[in-house]
């Protein structure tokens, strides 16, 4: 993988929830560094994963026949927006779609919960980000009332099945819970306060919801325990190292797409000899 003494794979058993197995989030740590030593090697391996990626990207938008969708969940500033900059960096941007969900509007209450997620979700030949996602419509319904326990066995087992409707018709569902400590929280919250350029980024909502820490961290352990399936498991990426972060999911997203070994279109041979004047 790079200079660090992990694997891939290495890397990726531990941060799996196995399916039907518990979460177990108080249990797996928040900082470690995805098998590299520090910051310098860290963005030398991202750098290098990403060429990779971008090659193997543009193979799945030539080929036009799957697509992959990476789904983005974690506590307030655990990180989802600064992996989808450093990440996607340098993809081929026809071939990548970000969509980001918020509390859902009027309109999108008249329907179903689920059909605002699948109007988003990424066409053949695409890699689409989920910024939030459809957990947000179990987890934050719970939280605030708008959903009752029953009603979320419920929704999660829609959502499996749901997942595994995307992944017979094609698309790959990969999911990231961003990692962070309750004190890392605190350290970014801060630093948006004390930094003016960086004040835009602060919303006295994410003080509210701190003061929910506990509650949020225990609903997606059930989150995650409930939906990590063979077909679109969990992956607990520790997120509070920024760089090690990218690391980490940068090589799964190189995983998924090797994986999936897209192939380049086989030349026209009626092109054979054609000349452009």
């Amino acid at each position: 993988m790079g200079k660090g003494d992990h694997t891939a794979k290495q890397l990726l058993d531990e941060m799996l929830v196995p399916p039907g197995k518990a979460a177990r989030l108080t249990k797996r740590p928040t900082d470690t560094k995805a098998g590299v030593s520090d910051k310098t090697d860290g963005i030398e391996v991202v750098g290098d994963l990403l060429l990779r990626l971008d090659d193997l990207h543009d193979r799945l938008w030539a080929e036009a026949k799957r697509s992959v969708l990476l789904v983005l969940q974690g506590m307030d500033s655990a990180g989802k927006d600064g992996a989808i900059r450093k990440v996607l960096t340098g993809l081929n941007p026809q071939g990548c779609e970000v969509a980001s969900f918020k509390a859902p509007s009027t309109g999108e209450l008249a329907h179903d919960y689920l059909w605002r997620i699948h109007e988003r979700c990424p066409a053949r030949g695409r890699l689409g980000v989920f910024n939030r996602s459809h957990y947000e419509d179990v987890v934050a319904a719970v939280l605030v009332g708008a959903a009752t326990s029953e009603q979320a066995e419920l929704r999660y087992r829609q959502i499996r099945e749901f997942e595994r409707m995307l992944c017979d018709e094609g698309t790959t569902v990969v999911k990231v819970f961003l990692h962070i400590s309750k004190e890392e929280q605190r350290e970014r919250l801060q630093a948006r306060i004390d930094t003016p350029e960086k004040r835009w980024k602060f919303n006295a909502d994410d003080l509210e919801a701190r003061n929910h820490w506990d509650d949020y961290a225990a609903l997606y352990e059930t989150a995650l325990t409930e939906t990590s399936t063979d077909h679109a498991p969990w992956y607990v990426v520790p997120a509070d190292h920024k760089w090690a972060r990218d690391v980490a999911i940068a090589t799964l997203l190189v995983d998924v797409f090797e994986r999936l070994d897209p192939k380049i279109p086989e030349p026209d041979p009626g092109l054979d000899g054609l000349r452009v004047e």
